[in-house]
């Protein structure tokens, strides 16, 4: 049986994502819609799957682990993509780069080494995005932008390193409009990159709250939770 409340918000959020995409001159299908799957358990992902989703996310590996073990062996004909959308541990980058196509925040030289060394290991080129920090924010994790052009030319000549673009995670506010200039701010930086020669065609950015705005910006990727399963249970 279909869960129409589940259907509903999947339609609705890519109505508003076909929207703003043809307001910013774009074609809708240029955006991804990252289902962020935290505390969502694996039925439901599956049900997700079902209905036309086919990029998910996570924010934690060990929690990820289980969930798509599961949903492989019991939805193995649903070709879905793994996205590492949190804070990644180095202690963790070996399990990520066997478990995720994309991981979404690279922020230091340190961690894109030992994401490199795992995906060698694994012979695997490991597609990745460099999440920046733009707030002062304490919680909030990413390269600083003083740092930013050193970790993208060192993470650029690592081998089983694809670098794929930028991520970044701005405040939250009541007012979407008031996330703008982060997202304008992540556009700007990576066109500075792309200057020195970096392709960095990608910019994951924009959640439930300001996702259309992002998209106004830029945005490649939009990490939609809480719009398309509901609010979020405690895990």
């Amino acid at each position: 049986m279909i869960d129409n409340v589940l259907l509903e918000n999947i339609k609705n959020v890519f109505r508003k994502i076909s929207s703003a995409a043809i307001r910013s001159g774009r074609n809708p299908f240029d955006v991804t819609l990252v289902a962020v799957t935290k505390t969502v358990d694996a039925e439901k992902i599956k049900e997700a799957a079902g209905l036309g989703l086919r990029v998910f996310g996570e924010n934690r590996v060990q929690e990820a682990q289980k969930k798509i073990e599961q949903c492989k062996e019991e939805c193995a004909d649903c070709r879905v993509e793994w996205h590492m959308i949190g804070h990644l541990q180095k202690n963790k980058a070996k399990t990520a780069v066997r478990l995720f196509d994309l991981i979404h925040s690279i922020d230091s030289i340190g961690l894109a080494e030992e994401v490199n060394a795992c995906a060698s290991k694994e012979n695997k080129v490991q597609k990745v995005l460099i999440e920046v920090k733009l707030s002062e924010e304490e919680t909030k994790h990413g390269v600083a932008k003083k740092d930013f052009m050193e970790l993208i030319g060192a993470a650029a000549t690592m081998k089983n390193l694809k670098l794929a673009g930028l991520m970044t995670i701005p405040p939250f506010f009541d007012d979407p409009a008031m996330s703008r200039p982060f997202f304008r701010e992540l556009k700007e930086l990576r066109d500075k990159a792309e200057q020195y020669g970096y392709a960095l065609p990608e910019l994951s950015m924009g959640m439930t709250n300001d996702f259309e705005v992002a998209i106004l910006e830029g945005a490649t990727m939009v990490r939609i939770g809480t719009g398309i399963f509901g609010e979020r249970r405690q895990a």
